[in-house]
C-alpha cells in the first residue's frame, strides 16, 4: 500500500492548524476559514475516521475583544489574550461542528502533560474516552498558565506528540502555504517537494530560522521538526495548506507527504527526546560514548569526566562527548552535587566504600535515548 493510500485509509487522524490559517488580515478569527476546516474534518469523520484537532488561535481570537491592534510581545498580555480568546475559539468550533451533528470537547495541555508519565497516561485515557463517545477533541496549549511553553513550537511539536499519544495513523499539518518547498515559496524557482522519504531528501531544503513568534519561512522549520518526530515514531505526515485539508484527508496528491522512517517508540523515550529540556550535562570520555552509542549500555560513573548544571535524581540531562556535542539524553539517578565524588570510579569500588546504594548506573539504558537521529 502506498503512503497516499495509507493516508486515505487512516482510522485515527490528528490535524494541526495554526493561527495564520485561521485569522483575517486584521488578526481576528475568520469564521469562513473555520467553517471550511470543520467541513473537511466532518467529511473525514463521515468516512469512519476519528479526528483530533490541535488548534492554535486563542491569542488571535482575544485581540479584538481587548482592543489590541496586534499580537502582544510580553507574556502577561499574551496570556490575557489567550484567556479571553480560548473560549471564543472553542465556541466557534462548537457551533461549526454542531452543524454536522458533532460534539466538540476542549483539551488544554501543558508540557507537563506530555513529559510526566502519570499525566501522559491520564491524558491518553481522556482522549480514548472522548473518541469512544464520538467527541472531536479540540486541543491547544494551556497558554493562560504557560511560561516558556507558550512558544512550544507553535503547537507543531505538541501535535506530533499528541499523534503519538493517541496512536494516530496520520498527522496532517496545515500551513499557510501548500507544502514544503526547497526554498522560500514566495521567490521564483522554489520547487514543491511532493514526498520526503528520508532525511537526505531534506538536505537541500532551506526553511529559515524561527523568529520571536516561533516560526520560520512559512512556519516550515517547526513543521519539519514535527514531521521528524511523527515519522520517526512510524506515523505518516502530510503538510499542506488549510484550503487543501479535504483533499489531503482524502489521500489526494496535494502538499508534501512524509514517509514513516521508524517504528513506534516507547512513549517514555519519545517524550524524553522531544518534550523535555535538559537540566544539566554530563561530559563523557570516548569509551563511554562508544558504549552508549554502539552497545546501548547504561552510563556508569567511570565514564564521566565532568558535571555541568544543577539537577536532582530523575531529571533529564544531556550526555555529551569530549567534543561537548550531545549524543544522548537520559534520566539521571543522582543529584548534581553527589556526582563529582563518583566520577571515574567503578561501581564496585563505590559500593565497597559508600554502600550498596551506590552500585547503580548514573543513567540506565532504559531511561536513555540517543540523539544522533533526533
Amino acid at each position: 500500500m502506498s503512503v497516499r493510500s495509507e493516508v486515505a485509509a487512516a482510522r485515527r487522524v490528528v490535524v494541526k492548524v495554526g493561527s495564520s490559517s485561521l485569522t483575517t488580515t486584521a488578526g481576528g478569527i475568520d469564521p469562513d476559514r473555520v467553517s471550511l476546516l470543520v467541513d473537511a474534518l466532518a467529511a473525514c469523520r463521515a468516512r469512519g475516521a476519528e479526528v483530533v484537532l490541535v488548534s492554535s488561535g486563542a491569542i488571535a481570537a482575544g485581540l479584538s475583544p481587548l482592543d489590541l491592534p496586534r499580537r502582544p510581545r510580553d507574556l502577561a498580555t499574551q496570556q490575557a489574550a489567550a484567556a479571553v480568546g480560548q473560549g471564543l475559539l472553542v465556541h466557534r468550533y462548537t457551533e461549526e461542528l454542531a452543524r454536522h451533528g458533532i460534539t466538540a470537547g476542549q483539551v488544554l495541555l501543558t508540557v507537563d502533560d506530555v513529559t510526566r508519565r502519570s499525566h501522559y497516561r491520564n491524558a491518553y485515557r481522556t482522549f480514548a474516552k472522548l473518541l469512544e463517545l464520538g467527541v472531536l477533541p479540540v486541543v491547544n496549549e494551556n497558554d493562560t498558565v504557560a511560561t516558556t511553553e507558550i512558544r512550544f513550537g507553535d503547537n507543531d511539536r505538541l501535535a506530533a506528540l499528541v499523534a503519538h499519544l493517541v496512536h494516530a495513523d496520520l498527522l496532517l499539518l496545515l500551513s499557510d502555504v501548500d507544502g514544503l518547498y526547497d526554498g522560500d515559496p514566495a521567490r521564483d524557482g522554489a520547487t514543491l517537494l511532493g514526498e520526503v522519504s528520508s532525511e537526505a531528501d531534506l538536505d537541500a531544503v532551506h526553511t529559515g530560522r524561527s523568529g520571536a513568534a516561533g516560526i520560520g519561512t512559512g512556519g516550515m522549520q517547526t513543521k519539519v521538526e514535527a514531521a521528524r518526530i511523527a515519522t520517526g515514531a512510524g506515523i505518516p505526515v502530510v503538510l499542506t495548506s488549510a484550503g487543501q485539508a479535504a483533499d489531503a484527508l482524502a489521500g489526494n496528491p496535494v502538499g508534501t507527504v512524509f514517509h514513516p522512517t521508524g517504528r513506534r517508540r516507547p512513549t517514555r523515550l519519545l517524550w524524553l527526546a522531544h518534550a523535555t529540556e535538559p537540566k544539566g550535562r554530563l561530559v563523557l570520555d570516548a569509551g563511554a560514548v562508544k558504549a552508549l552509542t554502539e552497545r546501548r549500555a547504561s552510563l556508569l560513573p567511570a565514564g564521566i569526566t565532568a558535571v555541568e548544571g544543577t539537577f536532582v535524581g530523575g531529571d533529564p540531562v544531556d550526555l555529551v562527548g569530549p567534543d561537548h556535542v550531545a549524543v544522548a539524553r537520559g534520566l539521571v539517578n543522582f543529584d548534581s552535587d553527589e556526582l563529582p565524588a563518583l566520577l571515574g570510579r567503578s561501581t564496585r569500588d563505590l559500593a565497597r566504600e559508600l554502600g550498596a546504594t551506590y552500585e547503580r548506573e548514573v543513567v540506565h539504558r532504559d531511561a536513555l535515548v540517543l540523539l544522533s537521529r533526533v
